[in-house]
């Protein structure tokens, strides 16, 4: 008789002593999927989401720029600070739980079919699937789980640090069962935050580098792997018909495409170009003027490209020129206050964008987040503690953008902005605006596309009328995205995504935290107590209702503060595709689905081949 050896013994004793039941086996109290403040759309026995076609036919390719294309990539890690990570890794990897697209934040049960949240919300138990793998056939257990969480937040990109900051560790109490324990009274989000986490080998990186950027392709778990790729120009995801996930009800219906192609340019012009003479199939378009007139082409009008408008309810975000308070220039309100009303929306909307958009005001624009007229008594509970410390404008109607007459040069807001500059010390000196050292005030835009020249022009012109030496700078990609990451620029075009229920990733985009660390996304370097508090508020609502108020009290401090200027938005995705493809009858509704639900239609494909 073979007798188990002491290590293998102590294993054994380990198991059988864990507080909760053995191998993810769960607990009474846990449920199929989470949301912040506990409502669940879908029932433990849903079969698929609403927004799929559970029967949709799986094969052909899907080859597309992305949502997002930033012109290159240089590594296939995704995770650290370093390098231009392709598009699409996220496809490569599963995490605990998933979103349900068509809910303001729930997940639900992929990696851990269940998970239960402690009633004082201070830890979160996950009980996995024992036939969960990685792509070698490797089971994926809660060491795993446990080891990426670790690694993240000590050697992962700075963002990770910031929205794992109050999770103080995370224990695989078995096999198949992990907890995640928590601090601080910021809980709400967490469980959310853990759940969503890719998961990554321990055996894996047990042999290979975590820190590098490589361009060898990492071990995942999910429903993709890397193709073809040529460093810079494209690259390739193949759909795994072995991926161990692919009948769960979460994934019914998706992930139909048997290959993924994401193609880079330098700039949208040669994109486009490309696109319509096929080189690849779908093109969310950015650009309204070639929206509204680059596509009166034959294959539009013979039915063999189509020109979708798909609805999009998720918060638009917020858009705009950020002014970069590091620079001492920048550092007076007044001087960035001034900036915006030197931009005239209304003539660049007319002129440039066909009329296509709307005028972005608040932080959380398009969702009822967004602050209007005057504080209620609810967020006057949350300002009034800070008054001492706020612009009075904070307590009046909040913050909108001054509307021009549309001219492109309206004289009675350039006035107001050179009223303002000369308050703040700056005065006209031969043309120009200098300080009482002699310095003269300079911006610098700092763009790497060059469809963003036409919108700046007007407003160079606007800044150079009043005094301000203004100039745009273009540089490519990767220079940019190092300079962004330094916060080494005066301006620069930015767009933040809100989530439906905002979180603990304010923090990397508004904390003081963040303002100094860099890779984070705070690019103005907002730093200020009252921010960080709401912040606070934010996180800690209990109820959609709380989440709604302290939101929206964030929203006025943030317009009061004058850390941007405003850009535009539009709640719609505008779509350019070949007739290739079949999607489902409903559209998630908050978010495209273009790359995970859509599929290749083979007969589509032959009659559009054929013509």
């Amino acid at each position: 008789m073979n007798h188990p050896k002491p290590a293998a013994l102590l294993a054994i004793l380990l198991i059988l002593a864990a507080p909760t039941a053995t191998l993810g086996v769960p607990t009474e109290g846990a449920r199929h999927g989470l949301s912040a403040f506990g409502e669940l759309k879908y029932p433990p026995d849903f079969k698929a989401f609403e927004w799929v076609n559970p029967d949709a036919p799986k094969g052909g390719r899907l080859a597309t720029v992305g949502v997002a294309a930033r012109g290159t990539f240089d590594s296939f890690n995704a995770f650290i600070l370093k390098g231009d990570a392709a598009q699409g890794l996220d496809f490569m990897f599963d995490t605990l739980m998933t979103r349900a697209y068509d809910e303001p934040d729930a997940v639900y049960g992929l990696v851990a079919a269940t998970a239960e949240v402690a009633p004082d919300r201070s830890s979160v138990t996950f009980f996995l699937r024992p036939q969960a793998r990685f792509a070698d056939g490797s089971p994926l257990t809660a060491e795993d789980v446990a080891f990426t969480f670790n690694l993240l937040k000590e050697k992962g990109h700075p963002i990770y640090r910031v929205q794992l900051r109050d999770v103080t560790r995370a224990e695989a109490v078995d096999p198949l069962t992990v907890r995640y324990t928590f601090t601080g009274t910021e809980l709400r989000d967490l469980p959310l935050v853990v759940a969503t986490l890719p998961i990554l080998s321990k055996a894996y990186y047990s042999t290979h580098e975590f820190d590098q950027t490589t361009l060898k392709a990492p071990l995942g778990s999910g429903p993709y792997l890397i193709g073809d790729y040529k460093q810079g120009e494209f690259v390739t995801f193949k759909r795994r018909d072995d991926y161990w996930a692919k009948d769960l009800p979460v994934n019914r219906g998706r992930f139909n495409f048997d290959e993924l192609r994401f193609e880079y340019y330098r700039d949208r012009t040669a994109a486009l170009e490309s696109f319509k003479a096929g080189a690849f199939d779908l093109r969310e378009e950015f650009t309204a003027r070639d929206w509204a007139t680059a596509y009166d082409i034959a294959a539009v009008k013979e039915g063999r490209m189509l020109l979708l408008t798909l609805p999009d309810e998720s918060p638009s975000g917020a858009q705009g020129f950020f002014l970069n308070m590091r620079r001492p220039k920048l550092a007076d309100v007044r001087v960035r206050e001034a900036l915006n009303y030197a931009f005239d929306f209304e003539w660049t909307n007319k002129n440039i964008f066909y009329g296509l958009y709307t005028r972005t005001q608040s932080f959380f624009e398009n969702s009822d987040l967004k602050a209007s007229g005057k504080p209620s008594a609810a967020e006057l509970a949350l300002l009034e503690p800070f008054r001492a410390q706020l612009p009075a404008e904070v307590f009046g109607d909040a913050y909108t953008s001054p509307v021009s007459d549309g001219s492109g040069q309206d004289r009675r807001l350039l006035r107001e902005a050179g009223r303002l500059l000369s308050e703040a010390g700056w005065q006209v000196k031969d043309g120009k605006r200098v300080n009482a050292s002699g310095e003269v005030l300079e911006l610098e835009f700092l763009i790497n596309d060059p469809t963003s020249e036409r919108i700046l022009a007007a407003y160079v012109k606007n800044l150079q009328a009043i005094g301000v030496q203004a100039s745009v700078r273009r540089i490519d990609p990767a220079q940019y995205e190092r300079r962004l990451k330094s916060f080494d620029f005066d301006v620069v075009i930015t767009r933040y995504s809100m989530r439906l229920t905002p979180g603990v990733e304010l923090r990397s985009f508004w904390g003081s935290e963040a303002a100094k660390t860099e890779g984070n996304y705070n690019l103005a370097g907002i730093s200020s107590p009252v921010v960080d508090a709401l912040i606070g508020k934010v996180t800690e609502a209990n109820s959609r209702e709380e989440l709604k108020t302290a939101t929206r009290a964030l929203d006025r401090v943030l317009r009061a503060g004058h850390y941007w200027v405003p850009q535009w938005y539009r709640p719609y995705h505008y779509i350019a595709t070949w007739d290739k493809f079949g999607r489902p009858a409903v559209k998630p509704r908050y978010e495209r689905g273009i790359t995970h639900t859509w599929w290749f239609d083979a007969e589509r494909a032959a009659k559009l081949k054929g013509n």
